[in-house]
């Protein structure tokens, strides 16, 4: 790949600035596994950047409602999802750290705790997944703090998938479910999934949200049985800043089942003849 032009032109390293990248790893100890595990917080961190910035535009781009529009944000959907896979993909190497290894700079990281990924919270928080309670034990630094507020008081992305449904004939609401509302939207988006050819462009959307929580799901899943293989039921290092509640793998085994957007799950088994 060139870089720059014959007049101007841009080195490989300067334009990455991988000079700047690489000296951002900065270990505690002397131990080995420690720089293996920073670069992979710091790699999750870009993905998720890099996330934020796809559903961002995909985000405006849904509000618009043009089928051109829809189409570009499910093109960007997409695109998300492959980058779950990357992540996903992540966690075998670091799976290959041994418990002991891990433990022998554990106790200094105290009370950092990925708990505290405002970019993952943001990331939650776009789909739909919202929690007052995240939200206030959260401990960021005050700029990520505040897009997370921010981002926690804007439109999620299950909202304009809503709205674009229900200007397009499938009426929808964002209700709890068990709720009549969440039932009554259920069944609206069960008529596009009889017959998909009815709007294409609205299926293909639902489809591509649904592989992006469905990945969700999977990270979780993963990334639990991660932990369990490293650390066990030891209690996780942020527990002393999130309070009781937040134990390491006590905590991520509560949240396995979240759904992002619990209509385009409910469809199937409507379809199955079970309510929604």
């Amino acid at each position: 790949m060139a870089f720059g032009s014959s007049d101007t032109p841009i080195r490989y390293g300067s334009y990455l600035k991988v000079p700047e990248l690489i000296s951002l790893q900065q270990p505690f100890t002397d131990e080995h596994d420690e720089l293996q595990f920073i670069v992979l917080h710091q790699v999750y961190e870009l993905w998720f950047r890099l996330i934020l910035h796809e559903l961002d535009a995909a985000d405006v781009l849904l509000q618009t409602g043009a089928d051109e529009s829809i189409r570009e944000a499910t093109r960007l959907l997409h695109r998300v999802a492959r980058i779950q896979d990357v992540l996903l993909s992540h966690l075998p190497v670091m799976e290959t750290m041994r418990p002991g290894d891990f433990l022998r700079f554990r106790e200094r990281l105290k009370p950092a705790s990925g708990f505290q990924s405002a970019q993952f919270r943001e990331l939650e928080f776009l789909c739909g997944l919202k929690s007052q309670a995240l939200l206030d034990r959260c401990d960021a630094d005050e700029a990520s703090m505040a897009r997370l507020r921010k981002r926690f008081a804007a439109p999620t992305l299950r909202e304009r998938f809503a709205s674009v449904a229900s200007r397009r004939g499938f009426p929808m609401t964002v209700a709890d479910e068990g709720s009549p509302e969440h039932a009554a939207s259920v069944g609206a988006i069960v008529e596009l999934y009889k017959n998909p050819a009815r709007d294409t462009t609205l299926y293909e959307l639902a489809e591509a949200l649904l592989d992006i929580d469905e990945r969700l799901a999977l990270w979780r899943s993963r990334h639990y049985w991660m932990v369990e293989r490293v650390i066990g039921g030891t209690i996780g290092t942020g527990y002393a800043a999130t309070g009781a509640g937040y134990e390491g793998i006590r905590y991520l085994s509560q949240t396995l089942f979240k759904k992002a957007f619990p209509e385009l799950w409910s469809v199937r088994g409507r379809l199955g003849g079970a309510p929604a």
